[in-house]
């Protein structure tokens, strides 16, 4: 009897000493390794993709932003201030009172087919708003200028990039609302445009928080 209370203390021991050995290695050393590493060579990755302006953080290159204006009593969804260079269609084209500012409580795309009689006017009306919005005084934007991206929204409905073609599509109008010269503005386009990722991955892009901190950034100067 004594032999086998003591058999059972030692095993006892035992399964205590891996328990506190494992809870050491996995859940206390192994994290903070992974953590190390994760800090010391993926530093901007490790904390979110973080872009900063003006010292602090006001984003992620990975998520977009609404740039709009206050929400007016009434609204379900409120307008696009369209000073700013303006991001893809936010989680599906209709209006939505959930996801009105790139919330990320809620992300997905219409979830239509193509031949959807709701979608395709969805997408013709929000065509009919890219040529209204974007045409100025002296420049008409054309419909065949329109570019996919520019009227439908991405699997998430959270890019944070749209095409070089979507962001030159914009510049006559974001460059009349602050004053400045299409060239001006033009030029923070080119300069923040990226090709596709190893040259053969994605699609060409430009990230709208970046463009758009740089116009903020422009406006401050002129």
């Amino acid at each position: 009897m004594n032999n086998s209370v003591t058999n059972t203390a030692r095993l006892v021991g035992a399964g205590l000493r891996a328990l506190l050995v494992l809870t050491l290695v996995t859940g206390v050393l192994y994290p903070l390794v992974v953590t190390g590493i994760a800090q010391g060579l993926f530093h901007d990755k490790a904390n979110g993709s973080e872009i900063k302006a003006d010292g602090k953080v006001v984003g992620s290159s990975l998520i977009g932003q609404a740039y709009n204006l206050p929400l007016k009593e009434g609204q379900e969804t409120p307008e696009p201030d369209m000073k700013w260079f303006q991001g893809r269609p936010q989680n599906g084209l209709g209006t939505n009172s959930v996801n009105t500012q790139y919330k990320l409580i809620l992300s997905g795309a219409t979830n239509r087919s193509g031949d959807n009689e709701e979608l395709i006017q969805w997408v013709k009306d929000a065509k009919a708003a890219v040529v209204k919005d974007n045409s100025t005084d002296s420049y008409k934007v054309n419909p065949s200028q329109v570019p996919a991206d520019a009227v439908t929204s991405s699997g998430s409905g959270l890019d944070p990039n749209i095409s070089p073609r979507y962001a030159d599509l914009q510049v006559h109008r974001v460059a009349e609302r602050n004053g400045l010269s299409t060239a001006q503005v033009q030029k923070l386009v080119e300069e923040h445009a990226e090709g596709r990722t190893l040259g053969f991955m994605g699609e060409p892009r430009v990230n709208v928080l970046e463009l758009n901190i740089a116009l903020k950034e422009l406006t401050a100067k002129s």
